[in-house]
């Protein structure tokens, strides 16, 4: 077995508590996590970890071996990524987290287009809504709509602003009228986004002073935007939702955009990696391709 593959999966192995989800990381079988970290430890001739059926812990020359390990890795990864910086090419496995939706419709397509133009280079994308830990993870990159209040260690760089606005089908405008002020929308049905149990209002920007806050009657919360842009569009109600995700129905006339003289709130995205003093290729050009393209789809 090669040295520095096994150890980079008894690191994996420690990190993530188990040999089960250090297998589920790296595409392996939990036994051949196992036999990784047996032929290192018959290599040295110490044990690394105590394993019980229930849980493992690290030996006292397990936790030794386990720091100098990730000095290791870190040193081999600097040293690779030099390579590439004189290759000039990107490549390897580039691993991003980012929004379901929003990384289907908006993110993917641009990575997909990075790939093409860099045969080198792959693509593990993990689709979810949730924060992920970086590190935990073992991701390159993630992209992110909204407030950053869980960015500490990370650096960040915003690569669009995404913006909201009001809309609804001409067929509740026809049957409720239409609002001309935002006091009117208490007056209306709509349908809004429910996310952790938790609906948040409405908002709308005002120059020099915190947006103003508007919450709309409403009896259907749904916890996925395109689902509430389907339902706006059936007439169901308002909806307040981000202008990329309902461009082609607001084209196409299903829906249409209300109190445009209100403004639309903008909601930033942001690229988000871990520290590091030498940053690969492959997380560069995936930054400045995402940071120069995303506005468009805006």
């Amino acid at each position: 077995m090669d040295r520095l593959t096994s150890m980079a999966v008894f690191v994996r192995a420690v990190d993530l508590g188990s040999f089960a989800a250090a297998a589920a990381a790296l595409d392996l079988s939990a036994p051949m996590v196992g036999k990784h970290v047996r032929f290192l430890e018959e290599r040295l001739g110490m044990r690394l970890l105590n394993r019980t059926t229930r849980r493992q812990s690290l030996t006292e020359f397990g936790r030794a071996y386990y720091e100098r390990c990730r000095t290791v890795l870190a040193e081999a990864e600097a040293a690779d990524a030099l390579a590439a910086d004189q290759l000039g090419e990107p490549r390897g496995k580039l691993r991003v987290a980012l929004p379901v939706l929003f990384g289907r419709r908006c993110v993917m397509p641009i990575l997909l287009g990075l790939a093409r133009r860099h045969p080198q280079l792959e693509l593990d994308l993990a689709f979810g809504d949730s924060f992920v830990d970086l590190a935990e993870g073992g991701h390159d990159l993630a992209i992110r709509t909204g407030e950053l209040q869980d960015a500490t260690n990370l650096v960040t760089r915003r690569v669009a602003r995404q913006r909201m606005i009001i809309c609804a089908a001409p067929s509740y405008l026809a049957r409720h009228g239409t609002p001309t002020q935002l006091a009117d929308l208490t007056g209306h049905d709509a349908v809004v986004y429910r996310r952790s149990g938790r609906v948040r209002p409405w908002l709308f920007p005002r120059e020099g002073e915190p947006p103003t806050e508007v919450m709309p009657r409403h009896r259907l919360r749904l916890d996925d935007l395109e689902a509430i842009a389907d339902a706006a569009a059936l007439g169901m109600g308002l909806a307040w939702l981000p202008s990329w995700l309902v461009r082609e129905r607001l084209q196409a006339g299903a829906l249409v955009e209300l109190l445009e003289g209100e403004g639309r709130l903008p909601y930033d995205v942001h690229a988000l990696w871990l520290q590091t003093p030498h940053l690969p290729p492959k997380i560069r050009v995936a930054i400045d391709a995402l940071a120069a393209e995303l506005p468009g789809l805006m």
